[in-house]
């Protein structure tokens, strides 16, 4: 699959849940709205972004919670691919790593980057700012706008043709500092908060209320289906902001 068709999928993906291509997306909103599909966050170390669980009427998608809010986007996006259009069933575990010789990841990749940053979106951004060559106010000014990390937009830059590998490596340090000094906030380069890092969203949390309304559980099976997904919010009333 070239790179043109999977732009193609990104944009489709997109108009499903009723965005068009130049706008910013939250990708998280959208992937609440599946209704077969549970997302949970949980801090999964260094070496993996995320996990696709497909099976008949009840799907999961992990994201790993230590990572970068903007890379959490991304990883979502990347699953959501392995989700829908991926016609391999079962797990599907993607590794941090954007540097992968797994052809299916590579284009989960692709497909991610293009669904936060659609092709003729990023290129229109990048005339819009560029004056000979890109600066570092220019990128994080790019991965703001399109909410992606810093190290996956300078990747779809090169790739696109925007920029030379060369310059790469003196874009990669203070990237957060940076941010500031020009006025954005750092949310985009932060993990979750702790009290976000383990959380259960989606389907999951609407069975386990389900269940428990029809009377097939009892509430305290119910507070200890909601204590598994970690939502100690629900059973308890506290209210820790756990929103995705």
């Amino acid at each position: 699959m070239d790179n043109i068709e999977i732009n193609a999928k990104a944009i489709e993906l997109r108009k499903r849940f009723g965005e068009d291509e130049n706008s910013f997306v939250d990708v998280f909103a959208m992937a609440g709205q599946i209704t077969d599909l549970s997302i949970v966050m949980y801090p999964m170390g260094e070496r993996i972004s995320g996990i696709c669980i497909k099976s008949e009427g009840a799907n999961v998608i992990a994201v790993n919670s230590l990572m970068s809010y903007g890379r959490q986007r991304f990883s979502l996006a990347h699953e959501l691919y392995h989700l829908i259009f991926d016609e391999t069933e079962g797990v599907s575990i993607s590794s941090k790593s954007l540097e992968t010789d797994n052809e299916k990841e590579r284009i989960a990749d692709r497909f991610a980057s293009y669904f936060l940053a659609p092709y003729n979106a990023l290129r229109n951004a990048v005339l819009k700012k560029k004056n000979g060559e890109l600066t570092l106010k220019d990128v994080i000014s790019l991965e703001q706008i399109f909410g992606v990390s810093h190290k996956a937009m300078l990747r779809r830059l090169v790739d696109d043709g925007f920029m030379k590998e060369s310059d790469v490596e003196k874009m990669t340090g203070s990237v957060i500092a940076h941010a500031k000094r020009y006025g954005y906030s750092d949310k985009l380069y932060l993990p979750s908060d702790e009290n976000l890092r383990k959380k259960t969203y989606g389907n999951y949390i609407v069975q386990a209320e389900t269940l428990k309304n029809n009377g097939t559980i009892s509430v305290r099976k119910y507070k200890e289906l909601l204590i598994d997904a970690y939502r100690y919010d629900i059973v308890y009333g506290e209210d820790n902001g756990g929103k995705i």
